[in-house]
């Protein structure tokens, strides 16, 4: 039994999410490729990218597998720390704008 919740075994098992569906993980799958292939960002880019997005949503899997590909295309701790800072702003600045709904509606009901 693992001691997390998530449990680090099931990322090397991602592929078993096409058993069922097989041509849609084939499209996933030639979708998720094209879109790291290098273009005008640069594949290390673009891990740093989406290494930060992986805090934004908080998948600890891509978390895992985002480290480990960042390290291996050059980046290190400190660009990695500071892609995550980056997306913690805007995560935090968003929730923050958002809060101006809750400011509406307040001074809607409070009239």
């Amino acid at each position: 039994m693992s001691d997390t919740y998530y449990d680090p075994e099931d990322l090397p098992r991602f592929s078993e999410m096409g058993d069922d569906a097989p041509q849609l993980w084939e499209k996933f799958q030639e979708y998720y490729g094209a879109v790291f292939e290098p273009g005008a960002l640069s594949g290390r880019e673009k891990a740093l990218i989406a290494l930060a997005v992986a805090h934004a949503v908080q998948c600890p899997y891509c978390i895992d597998a985002y480290t480990r590909d960042c390290l291996s295309k050059g980046s290190d701790v400190e660009q990695m720390t500071e892609a995550v800072h980056v997306a913690s702003a805007i995560r935090g600045g968003a929730s923050l704008v958002h809060g101006l709904q809750m400011r509406r509606i307040a001074d809607k009901l409070s009239m």
